[in-house]
């Protein structure tokens, strides 16, 4: 097991490595964050690394999308056909989305703007912290990677991209949420008979509803997984450059200067 134990000397850690991941304090944009907030609830909050919040914000927002056929009444709305929008639109789940969903927005512009003050406050303190953990089920490590492969990885599936950079919590939630998307809007079988040629059943065969989920799980799935990868890497950066500082250049020998 890690055997790192905190001083308590310092106020705020910059960075906190476990067996489920490495989650860090960062400087970020805050409307990058309420614009991830506004395509997607949790999405934000999820790139903060507050995934409690980030979670429960998603689950809402599949539950009141779904019972309220948003997804299916933008579709009809996008072709033209404002009357069908009205009419699968159920007004008892809809307007329970406005609020949670300005909520999203709101509250994960704020938490970013607070965390990037802490992030500077704890750059300056230049606080201590565990490296790698270690334990019976996994180990984790702080080490330089390609942010290229994160992307790579994350457009053959989401959520790879996060296991590559062993994010395994979110990780797992992607990989989990874009097989419900797939399954329930029949992109597969669509894809299928794209392949034999039957067009006009495959655009009958899918689920609107449930497809225009995966272009958002894909979007966040590939920037989170690549912005994490450049952030790892400056921490490891940052890590090694302290452990070199604070342990060979302890003693300097101090040239006379000629005159």
């Amino acid at each position: 097991m890690n055997n790192f134990q905190p001083t308590n000397k310092e106020r705020r850690f910059k960075a906190h490595v476990s067996l489920l991941g490495t989650t860090q304090l960062h400087l970020r944009n805050p409307y990058i964050i309420a614009w991830w907030s506004a395509a997607f609830p949790g999405f934000g909050h999820l790139l903060l690394s507050k995934y409690l919040r980030g979670y429960t914000l998603f689950l809402w927002e599949i539950l009141i999308n779904v019972m309220a056929n948003l997804n299916l009444s933008m579709v009809y709305s996008f072709t033209g056909n404002i009357e069908m929008a009205k009419e699968v639109l159920d007004p008892r789940w809809f307007l329970l989305y406005i609020p949670v969903y300005l909520f999203a927005i709101w509250d994960s512009y704020r938490t970013a703007v607070d965390m990037n003050k802490i992030y500077i406050l704890a750059e300056r303190e230049n606080a201590d912290f565990s490296t790698y953990s270690i334990g019976a089920l996994e180990v984790n490590y702080l080490d330089k990677r390609r942010p290229l492969m994160a992307v790579i990885w994350s457009l053959f599936m989401p959520g790879m991209g996060q296991l590559y950079i062993h994010r395994i919590v979110t990780g797992a939630f992607s990989l989990i949420w874009i097989i419900v998307f797939v399954y329930f809007s029949k992109l597969l079988i669509a894809v299928h008979l794209l392949f034999l040629g039957e067009i006009a059943q495959a655009t009958e065969v899918v689920d609107p509803q449930w497809l225009l989920f995966i272009p958002s799980l894909y979007g966040f799935s590939i920037y989170d997984s690549y912005i994490n990868t450049v952030e790892n890497n400056k921490l490891f950066e940052s890590e090694q450059r302290k452990f070199l500082s604070n342990n060979y250049q302890k003693y300097r020998v101090k040239i006379p200067s000629k005159t």
